[in-house]
């Protein structure tokens, strides 16, 4: 429920505050060697997923395991507090757990720098319920789409 002088709810302040983090960390890694940031970057994502309730946990660990083979290229990172991974220093994708916003599933989602444009209409985020074969393989796909 929204606060009635901010107009956001606890989740959602919860949110920025972590955005606000995020984004020192990133300054901070600027004159950091490649190798340093994709290690504190695989340690903030570790330390996010950890976080996360046991539902949401298994799929995103399952989704870092699947990013990582698809486009080890991509260099891990929070996003908001969430599971993401960027490219050149922007987040491709990320991962927006249910229990973040209290909503029904997570989701699986691509930023503007994605390469996923097909025509004039295009999903751009996908609701994760599990992780099964099909679905890993259909998402890995959409991430090698992105990246190319």
């Amino acid at each position: 429920m929204a606060d009635k002088e901010t107009g956001f709810s606890a989740e959602e302040r919860e949110a920025m505050k972590a955005a606000a983090s995020d984004k020192k960390k990133a300054r901070s890694r600027a004159k950091k060697s490649p190798e340093e940031v994709r290690a504190e970057g695989e340690a903030d994502l570790k330390e996010a997923i950890a976080k996360l309730s046991a539902d949401d946990r298994t799929i995103a660990e399952g989704l870092h395991a699947l990013v990582t083979d698809a486009a080890p290229e991509l260099v891990p990172r929070t996003y908001y507090g969430m599971p993401a991974w960027a490219k050149d220093g922007k987040v491709l994708c990320f991962f927006q757990p249910a229990s973040k916003f209290k909503t029904r599933y997570g989701t699986f989602g691509f930023e503007q720098p994605a390469n996923l444009d097909d025509g004039t209409l295009w999903p751009t985020a996908y609701a994760v319920l599990e992780l099964d074969d099909a679905n890993t393989a259909f998402l890995a796909e959409r991430v090698r789409a992105a990246v190319s």
